[in-house]
């Protein structure tokens, strides 16, 4: 387990909350401007920044600022790890603690 269990409550907390696991899914297509969210959300830009932050403080999302705009993209690195607690999680007798 690369993670304590606080960290992986984090991450869940997190995608527990449609629009985000909905802006993931955009993420998947690659880097995406936040301009891009906004007008597909269609709601206030302090709102997509609040989803932007559970998403950027989970590290589930990495944020690079170019000029004016802010580009999202999702970090693999931290999904592949999401990816192999949850593999362990359906495994039998799997040691997580």
């Amino acid at each position: 387990m690369q993670y304590g269990f606080d960290e992986y409550a984090i991450i869940f907390k997190a995608m527990s909350d449609e629009t985000r696991l909905k802006i993931l899914a955009m993420l998947t297509k690659g880097a995406t401007c936040a301009c891009h969210i906004l007008e597909e959300f269609h709601f206030t830009q302090p709102t997509l920044s609040y989803h932007m932050k559970q998403l950027t403080d989970s590290g589930l999302v990495v944020a690079n600022k170019k000029k004016k705009w802010v580009y999202y993209s999702i970090n693999k690195e931290r999904m592949n790890l999401l990816h192999e607690y949850i593999s362990k999680l359906i495994e039998p007798n799997t040691e997580l603690l």
